[in-house]
């Protein structure tokens, strides 16, 4: 070959590299949002299963919190494993682990099979997220070096209302509530598997992936301030977003008459929804004031829901949602822009497996406890104690950034 067509040749396979990370970039945006789409999936569903097979409250945020169990556990084995294995193979066993819970669901015909597909689910998404996270950040183009933030703040709110939303109307107006659903995403998981398989691999692969899988929550030194200035927001909104997809459909029915299926995703929706509206506007604002925005905006959007709560309002009830969804995706914003920012290649799955622990702790515990809540002393009151809680949470959180934003 001559050195012309060398040097004719070395821009075009420069172009394809580009056009390829490109395409691949905007791949594994996809596949995060159709992860948490599948996720919130089940939430306008629980009513229908607790029609059908006459189950407690408590019975039903117990399949919620298993699904958390089995993605804590995973991100605490598994969250730095991409580090080491590579990008693509731990996340095509995520995707075909996800695939079998789908499968699970399309088959349960009792609550020990809906238990069963959830901890499948949870311990998929634990390997999947951590996994999308750092990929984003691995192809996040140079020219945009906030984008891959921007995308992990937004892609879990945009699946989250998706999912919801779409599981909403299927339930609501097309026939088989409990199949079709699944066997969408079923098809999306497939196609999401063949994607994975051609993609081009980011991160070499390094030893130490066996000792990667003790479990661990470790944070470099030099990350530690940062981190825990997070703290507040992260417990603030995580704790809002687990109760909505947990309990939000059965609100809307016992408490503001609301019984449609199609409206209880859209409960979820409201809140999700707007939360990637607030991701993608702010996403250009520096973080420090987006935390100061997304405080500001829980604290609101908690204490009008509250009214809403009180009165049986459903307009203030609605409104109240969509103010503290515009809170709650702001608040991810500012934290994967944060986590993102911070973190070096070789840190990244951990790093991000920590932030995903603690937000999916704050995202099911306090969930838990209102379903026991609801289960011995009735929905409305643990609803309105549950908000109450929470504005105090988000109160908290402004004060604590005032207090930093000052220093």
């Amino acid at each position: 070959m001559s050195e012309s067509s060398v040097a004719v040749a070395l821009p075009g396979a420069a172009a394809g590299r580009r056009l390829s990370h490109a395409f691949s970039f905007v791949a594994v945006a996809a596949i995060a949002i159709l992860f948490m789409a599948a996720s919130s999936a089940p939430s306008p569903l629980y009513i229908v299963y607790q029609q059908n097979w006459h189950f407690s409250a408590t019975t039903l945020t117990a399949v919620f919190a298993v699904y958390v169990l089995g993605l804590i556990s995973s991100l605490l084995v598994l969250g730095a494993l991409s580090d080491h294995l590579g990008r693509r193979p731990v996340l095509g066993a995520a995707v075909a682990l996800e695939a079998l819970s789908l499968v699970l669901f399309l088959v349960a015909g009792d609550v020990s099979v809906l238990f069963a597909a959830r901890i499948v689910q949870g311990v998929a998404t634990g390997a999947a997220i951590t996994t999308l996270s750092a990929l984003l950040v691995d192809l996040n183009p140079p020219h945009a070096p906030g984008r891959a933030g921007v995308v992990n703040g937004i892609a879990p709110t945009v699946g989250l209302a998706l999912g919801a939303l779409g599981c909403g109307a299927l339930v609501q107006f097309a026939p088989a509530p409990t199949h079709l659903v699944f066997g969408v995403l079923l098809a999306a998981m497939v196609l999401a598997g063949l994607i994975v398989a051609v993609m081009p691999e980011t991160s070499a692969r390094r030893p130490g992936g066996a000792r990667s899988l003790l479990p661990r929550l470790g944070l470099p030194q030099r990350l530690r301030p940062e981190f825990f200035a997070l703290l507040p927001i992260i417990m603030a909104g995580w704790s809002l977003g687990g109760f909505y997809l947990s309990l939000g459909p059965s609100v809307a029915a016992g408490i503001f008459g609301l019984a449609n299926h199609f409206v209880g995703g859209l409960v979820v929706t409201l809140l999700c929804g707007t939360g990637a509206a607030a991701t993608f506007a702010l996403r250009n604002r520096p973080a420090r004031q987006v935390l100061r925005i997304a405080t500001l905006l829980l604290s609101a959007g908690l204490a009008i829901t509250l009214g809403g709560m009180f009165s049986g309002a459903v307009v203030l009830g609605a409104v109240g949602t969509i103010v503290a969804g515009l809170g709650f995706g702001a608040a991810a914003l500012a934290i994967f822009g944060t986590l993102a920012r911070i973190s070096a290649p070789a840190e990244r799955g951990e790093l991000f497996a920590v932030g995903y622990v603690v937000s999916y702790l704050a995202f099911s515990v306090p969930a838990v406890v209102a379903g026991f809540a609801a289960t011995a002393l009735g929905l409305r009151a643990t609803a309105i104690v549950y908000a109450s809680v929470l504005t105090g949470l988000a109160v908290i959180a402004a004060g604590v950034e005032a207090l930093r934003s000052r220093r």
